[in-house]
């Protein structure tokens, strides 16, 4: 059987690079208001539908954080929670530090479902952007993963065949889309599962 041939090493964002944890935010509105971070999370969850539409970029910044702002109970400012809701994030170094190998051989795309106040608050200063070629960023190209559309904005950007493509994402699902596109995928469990996954494709030494 002839070996894959890949050119395209595609990585998701939260909790593949940079894992998340929302109790931070919680517990930093609770310190505001008792009981505050439940009953925000409650809210923000009932209503998931919000924050994904955000990320696909069908609601505008300001219209999403007056939502924000009153399941918040107005205890806090527009500054405030853009920070509190975006803090929540630290680096995956043993991840991370697998991008300056990889760039020698494939080009590097990143794909996240994400909105431009994680962007601006949460994430936009790690350093391990520099090594990606491109950043395709689900506000930015209107459409979320599984989507079609988006693996599609991956595949115009890079004019690679999609059987060059490999995705590294911590959602089945997500995976699972870029395989229905003719993708190699991984699903993400920790660094030192995906440093596997890699070698035995050879991508990886």
């Amino acid at each position: 059987m002839e070996k894959r041939k890949y050119s395209v090493v595609v990585f998701d964002l939260g909790n593949v690079l940079i894992p998340f944890d929302y109790t931070i935010m919680i517990n930093k509105l609770d310190k505001v208001k008792s009981g505050l971070g439940k009953r925000f999370m409650d809210d923000y969850k009932a209503n998931y539908s919000v924050h994904r539409s955000f990320e696909r970029g069908d609601i505008k910044e300001d219209d999403f954080l007056e939502l924000m702002l009153s399941a918040c109970e107005r205890a806090v400012d527009k500054e405030t929670f853009c920070r509190y809701y975006s803090e929540i994030f630290t680096e995956n170094k043993e991840v991370t530090s697998l991008l300056p190998e990889l760039k020698k051989k494939y080009k590097l795309v990143l794909l996240s479902n994400t909105n431009g106040i994680h962007r601006e608050y949460g994430y936009k200063h790690y350093e391990f952007f520099k090594y990606f070629d491109k950043l395709i960023l689900s506000h930015e190209v209107g459409s979320v993963k599984p989507e079609a559309e988006i693996y599609r904005a991956v595949e115009n950007f890079t004019g690679h065949l999609p059987e060059e493509h490999i995705f590294i994402d911590d959602v089945a699902d997500y995976a699972e889309g870029a395989r229905k596109m003719g993708w190699d995928a991984i699903q993400f469990k920790n660094a030192e599962q995906l440093k596997a996954e890699l070698r035995s494709r050879n991508i990886l030494e």
